[in-house]
């Protein structure tokens, strides 16, 4: 009589799901914060992702399975996530025009027009910079790229109508090494903006968290701490022009709308933002807002890039009337 020895279908390893394991540890700042959250605050997860992580059984601490979203992580604790390989994407592979500014095996800089979506939500189905990333890619002969469904290779976002630098991670060693830098805060993120007003000080630090605003859903606010995410920007004055200032801005950490929400509450919103602006005097149809300069340590080889990319032109032209149209004292 002979033996069967051959496993089930559900136990061969040679059908078994590949997954990648990601390790991270907690540091001080996140003592006590729920482990949903601390997966999000990694820049590597959305929340329902990390929430689907958990329902999975694909999270332990120290070694001991978690589910609970609730559960509360503490600091120098390692969180482990067993990380399913993508799943096939309902995006289509479009053909959407991107400005590559740099590309290698593992890391694309794309400098973002306004009015182009990062990537796939509510409303947003088609036309996204992942769907043109997906198109390019394919145009190569190369595969999907790394990590969440939701946002695949999206380490950072740049909202819709801000334009700018943005990395792609095209590897899972760079979306694992980007989301690390992002979190330790050596990415160099470089903003510029048209504002209202001029702050009181040419140079300052904003230092407020920010969290979902309890009365508007759509947007997000300057919350107390334990209910939002610490955010720090440092902002100078580059030059006004009477009722409007040119403003550089460097995110220390990079919440959702961080500098919006950070210039409305100081007084100074971002000029033509209608979220939070309530009003576009300039006829600008978006904020005045770009990420001019984007520095980060190469994944592979260490190397330090630094990239710029100037005012889109829409913006240029605003600084050049309010120039010819400032007062002469100024």
């Amino acid at each position: 009589m002979s033996l069967d020895l051959s496993l089930p279908d559900d136990e061969d390893a040679s059908r078994a799901e590949p997954t990648s394991q990601v390790s991270l540890p907690v540091d001080a700042a996140c003592d006590g914060h729920r482990i949903d959250k601390f997966l999000a605050e990694t820049d590597r997860f959305s929340r329902t992702f990390a929430q689907e992580l958990l329902a999975g059984q694909r999270v332990s601490v120290d070694g001991r399975l978690i589910t609970a979203n609730s559960a509360r992580v503490r600091a120098g604790q390692v969180v482990s996530v067993d990380v399913p390989a993508p799943e096939p994407l309902n995006v289509e592979p479009e053909p959407v025009a991107l400005d590559i500014i740099y590309e290698d095996e593992d890391v694309l800089v794309i400098d973002k027009p306004r009015g182009l979506v990062v990537h796939p939500g509510p409303g947003h189905t088609r036309g996204t910079l992942v769907a043109g990333v997906l198109w390019h890619l394919g145009q190569q002969g190369k595969g999907a790229l790394p990590g969440d469904v939701q946002r695949p290779g999206i380490v950072h976002r740049i909202d819709k109508d801000t334009s700018g630098l943005l990395m792609v991670a095209k590897s899972p060693l760079a979306l694992d090494d980007l989301a690390r830098q992002l979190k330790e805060h050596s990415v160099t993120r470089v903003y510029e903006a048209i504002v209202h007003g001029t702050p009181a000080r040419e140079k300052g630090t904003i230092m407020a968290a920010v969290g979902r605003d309890p009365r508007h859903r759509q947007r997000m606010a300057v919350v107390p701490e334990h209910l939002g995410r610490h955010a720090v920007t440092h902002y100078r004055l580059v030059a006004k022009y009477g009722e409007y200032s040119h403003l550089q801005l460097r995110l220390e950490t990079g919440r959702t709308h961080q500098i919006r929400v950070h210039m409305a509450f100081i007084g100074h919103p971002v000029a033509g933002d209608l979220l939070y602006a309530h009003r576009d005097p300039l006829g600008l149809q978006g904020q005045a807002l770009h990420a001019a300069k984007l520095g980060f340590t190469h994944p592979r080889s260490g190397v330090r890039l630094e990239f710029e990319a100037p005012f889109p032109d829409v913006l240029q032209e605003c600084l050049r009337k309010l120039e010819a149209s400032k007062p002469r004292s100024e």
